[in-house]
């Protein structure tokens, strides 16, 4: 197992270094001067020009890449055009808000989807079954934003239930805190809750076939023991597949639900650097959520081979 997880790790550096060029090529290898585009309309030619120089942008694009790949070793992500703060620092003030979100849809979208999975797939091609697929053909084709905007609208405008948008600590207090990342979560959710709900029942159904389900059955163990110790257990792994492949889509949709919910957390940033052109935010952004895309995808290979043990060969 030590082996393999070593592999595995070892297999981060160079996707690591590909995002790493990837990022450096957006501001590096776009068309257009990059310095330009980032001052504006209102900025003198000789503002541009000391923009270019305190860049770098007026060095060989290689030696760029090797001095901008030195600092990011280091963990130096450079500073912010608009605000002159450091990206590393304003990335972790930020960071709060989006591992709330993610952590909440995630507890929501697993504790919701799978138990309805598996009574789909129990009670398959009965009421129920077809019930609660037709439920998520429909969460599976709300758009998050249109769902963002009706909860707002139906839930906090009408109703005055719960708060429109905002973020609120948690050490400023937990009810606050809940509060304001419910709505959030649950359209964030939806989509996951549909997509995952399907791929159980439909992996549970395929392993409720089994002869080892039928001799559990003959046993005269209870339903209970049946589905959660022979047949959830053993169709987990096409369910952790589509709960890491959900983590991963969550933090692409994140920068939807937190324009949406006006949270503070990656996702605005990342468009707030977009509107405003601050290409050292975008890089920041881009290079750390795709570092937590890929320890997700990690994890998820790592739970394969504890649910497993034959993929670590």
């Amino acid at each position: 197992m030590s082996e393999y997880v070593i592999r595995r790790l070892l297999l981060v550096i160079p996707t690591m270094l590909v995002v790493a060029i990837f990022a450096f090529g957006l501001l590096n290898l776009t068309p257009g001067d990059p310095a330009s585009l980032m001052a504006g309309e209102q900025e003198t030619p000789e503002d541009i020009e000391r923009l270019r120089k305190a860049m770098g942008l007026d060095k060989p694009i290689g030696e760029r890449f090797i001095i901008w790949m030195g600092q990011l070793v280091r963990g130096d992500l450079g500073d912010s055009i608009r605000s002159g703060k450091s990206v590393s620092s304003i990335l972790v003030g930020r960071l709060e808000p989006t591992i709330s979100l993610t952590v909440l849809t995630e507890i929501l979208s697993i504790s919701v989807a799978i138990p309805l999975g598996v009574l789909a797939a129990w009670k398959a091609h009965s009421w129920v079954d077809r019930s609660l697929m037709a439920i998520s053909v429909v969460g599976f084709s709300v758009p998050v934003f249109f769902l963002g905007f009706m909860m707002i609208w139906v839930v906090s405008l009408k109703f005055g239930l719960l708060p429109a948008g905002g973020y609120h600590r948690i050490f400023d207090g937990f009810g606050p805190y809940i509060e304001r990342l419910i709505m959030p979560a649950v359209a964030a959710a939806i989509v996951m809750i549909a997509l995952l709900a399907r791929i159980t029942r439909a992996a549970v159904i395929e392993v409720l076939q089994e002869d080892y389900v039928r001799t559990a059955r003959a046993k005269g163990l209870p339903n209970r023991m049946v589905l959660t110790r022979h047949a959830l257990r053993n169709a987990s792994l096409p369910i952790i597949t589509v709960i890491g492949l959900g983590c991963a889509s969550l933090l692409a949709g994140i920068v939807v639900v937190e324009v949406v919910f006006a949270i503070p957390g990656l996702g605005r940033l990342l468009a707030d650097g977009i509107k405003a052109r601050d290409y050292p935010i975008i890089q920041g952004v881009m290079i750390f959520m795709s570092a937590l895309y890929i320890m997700v995808n990690l994890g998820v290979d790592l739970a394969y081979a504890y649910f497993d043990p034959r993929i670590r060969y």
